[in-house]
Order: C-alpha cells, then sequence, then structure tokens
C-alpha cells in the first residue's frame, strides 16, 4: 500500500508539470528530414519554448500562429528560440510538413515525432502542451490547452530568464 501511495503521488507531480527537470535526449527528426538530438537545441544557450502540435489539434495551430505574429517583435527583446514539434505519426508527418511549411513558421524549429518518443519522454498527454526551457535546458513552466492572448504570458516568462 505504501508504495502504491509513492507511486500515486510521484505520478501527481509529474502530471502537474516537470519543472526544474532537465530536457530528455531523444533522437528526432527536422523539419529538413534529418535526425537530430532533442539536447543539440540546447547548444542555442538561450530560453526555448517547445510547442507539441499535430495537424488536427485546432488549438495548437491558433497558438503557434498566435506566437508566429509576435515573433518578430519579441526577437527585439529578448533572445529565444521555438520549437514547434508536430506529433503526427508516419501517415500523416506529409500533411504536418506541409501545414508547417504553408504557415510561415520561418523563425520557428519544426520538429517531427513520429514515434512520439519526445512526446512521451516530456510527459505530454494533451495538446497543446507547451514547456519552457531556460538556457541551460530546465523546464521553467508548462502548460497544456490554449487560450487567446495567453501567449503573452510565455513571452514574459521568456522574458525574466535573460
Amino acid at each position: 500500500m505504501k508504495k502504491f501511495f509513492v507511486a500515486a503521488v510521484l505520478a501527481l507531480f509529474a502530471g502537474i508539470g516537470m519543472t526544474m527537470a532537465q530536457m530528455p535526449d531523444v533522437k528526432i527528426e527536422n523539419h529538413q528530414g534529418n535526425v537530430i538530438s532533442t539536447r543539440s537545441l540546447l547548444k542555442a544557450g538561450k530560453p526555448t519554448i517547445i510547442s507539441f502540435w499535430s495537424i488536427t489539434c485546432k488549438p495548437c495551430l491558433m497558438e503557434l500562429n498566435a506566437i508566429n505574429d509576435q515573433m518578430i517583435d519579441w526577437l527585439d527583446e529578448a533572445d529565444f528560440q521555438v520549437v514547434a514539434v508536430s506529433i503526427d505519426d508516419t501517415r500523416s508527418s506529409a500533411k504536418a510538413k506541409a501545414l508547417a511549411s504553408g504557415s510561415g513558421w520561418n523563425d520557428f524549429i519544426v520538429l517531427y515525432d513520429k514515434n512520439q518518443d519526445f512526446k512521451r519522454a516530456m510527459n505530454v498527454n494533451l495538446t497543446p502542451q507547451v514547456f519552457i526551457m531556460d538556457a541551460d535546458g530546465k523546464i521553467v513552466y508548462s502548460h497544456t490547452g490554449y487560450t487567446p492572448g495567453s501567449e503573452a504570458e510565455l513571452f514574459k516568462i521568456v522574458k525574466s530568464l535573460q
């Protein structure tokens, strides 16, 4: 019974957020079709917004488009990067690539998690799921879902990491 209780408490905290956890090292495909390590994203040495999305998730697309609309102004005020991680499977990845290309997400790093290994490693259960990593790769913020205007909260946190 005690083991069950400890496991339940740990699962609860894992579900609440992974704050201060480190970015896992997972192999994933980039927009050019090359396999990269997720840890290679840390080489930039700057805060990173990581957004998990899929082609069927309208709130995901709304949030990424809202971030994209603000990106030019935000980059004038803070040095950070945005990583958009598609969790669409192999059958849908071509549609995901076309959607990403057609959405004008030119300032984003777009990755394709076809086997959902990165999704599992980051404990993503619902999309959109957004994480903010500090320059050292520690998760400092996480949220699920999207409400119009909530992208401003993301930028506020990114600015506080400068």
